[in-house]
């Protein structure tokens, strides 16, 4: 793509930063925006991320109600105030989510790496005007429900993954890339039961996910939210490691992952030998073999040859 066509691409879409002022969002309720798939968003030709068309900013901004329609639609809420939607004490609230009933939207973690769960205030108010719901708020919970609960029933992490994993693959483009987003959800061992061969999951890992919440690498933070990213269950493992292995068929059909291959390097002999006629010497190195692979002789190799007739001759 030439410099000209790059700043035409530019001139007509944003960064999501900017996408977010021209909004009027935070930008925690932009990137919920896009999670939710409420503002749309196209991959940046240039390879720096995803970016917002105008024709997008436009579409919203003429909205009836903008901004504070949108703004209703990406806000979230932790457990306290859900629960003042609901109507309901926060230990209620907590129960509901544990079991299913509401499902998170987002998380972090708070300064005593304690879990929050946030929550779409606009499904909170959706669930609480539904009549049929109305005996979850108030009363005796359903003894169905105390069992699940006295049994340590927490739904809260699965859900959230059910829901950020179709996320993440709404934005994905082709197999390598849905591959590398399901084996982000799946333990290392899964991952390598499934995809037995090195150079794949090499490739996988290009395509895997950054964390949902920021933490130094390695910290108690961190692992913690690895748990809440990785699988559990055992039957949610097992559809995940399928779905995996039917996407990993796709992929190697459309295109193998690059792997490596011995390159010749050419070195410069040491003097004690260097002789007009020598061959050159040759050490290995690895590259990426992204290209077919071709029998044309090198030119150390032709070298080599003539040397060789030279001797008999």
């Amino acid at each position: 793509m030439s410099g000209n066509t790059v700043t035409r691409l530019h001139a007509t879409s944003f960064v999501p930063g900017r996408a977010a002022r021209e909004l009027s969002l935070k930008r925690s309720e932009f990137d919920l925006g896009v999670h939710l798939g409420r503002i749309r968003t196209t991959p940046d030709e240039g390879g720096g991320g995803r970016r917002v068309a105008r024709a997008e900013i436009d579409r919203l901004r003429a909205e009836p109600g903008f901004p504070e329609t949108l703004r209703r639609q990406v806000h979230a809420v932790g457990t306290g105030e859900g629960a003042a939607i609901l109507e309901v004490p926060p230990t209620r609230f907590t129960r509901l989510a544990r079991v299913g009933l509401v499902v998170p939207v987002n998380f972090y973690l708070n300064r005593y790496r304690a879990v929050v769960w946030m929550y779409l205030a606009e499904e909170l108010r959706q669930f609480g005007a539904d009549r049929t719901n109305a005996f979850l708020l108030t009363g005796r919970t359903p003894e169905v429900l105390r069992s699940q609960l006295a049994a340590g029933v927490d739904l809260r992490p699965r859900n959230w993954r059910g829901r950020h994993l179709g996320f993440l693959l709404r934005q994905t483009e082709d197999p390598w890339q849905r591959a590398g987003v399901l084996a982000a959800f799946l333990g290392p061992p899964h991952v390598a039961e499934i995809v037995d061969d090195p150079y794949e999951r090499a490739h996988l890992n290009r395509f895997r996910p950054g964390p949902p919440a920021h933490a130094a690498p390695g910290s108690p933070a961190a692992q913690l939210i690895e748990k809440i990213m990785t699988a559990q269950d055992r039957d949610e493992i097992d559809w995940l490691s399928s779905d995996l292995t039917n996407t990993l068929a796709e992929a190697r059909a459309a295109r193998p992952a690059p792997r490596l291959f011995p390159k010749p390097v050419r070195q410069r002999p040491s003097p004690r030998y260097e002789r007009p006629d020598a061959p050159d010497a040759q050490d290995e190195s690895y590259a990426y073999d992204q290209s077919d692979a071709y029998d044309e002789p090198t030119p150390s190799t032709r070298g080599l040859f003539g040397w060789l007739r030279r001797r008999s001759g």
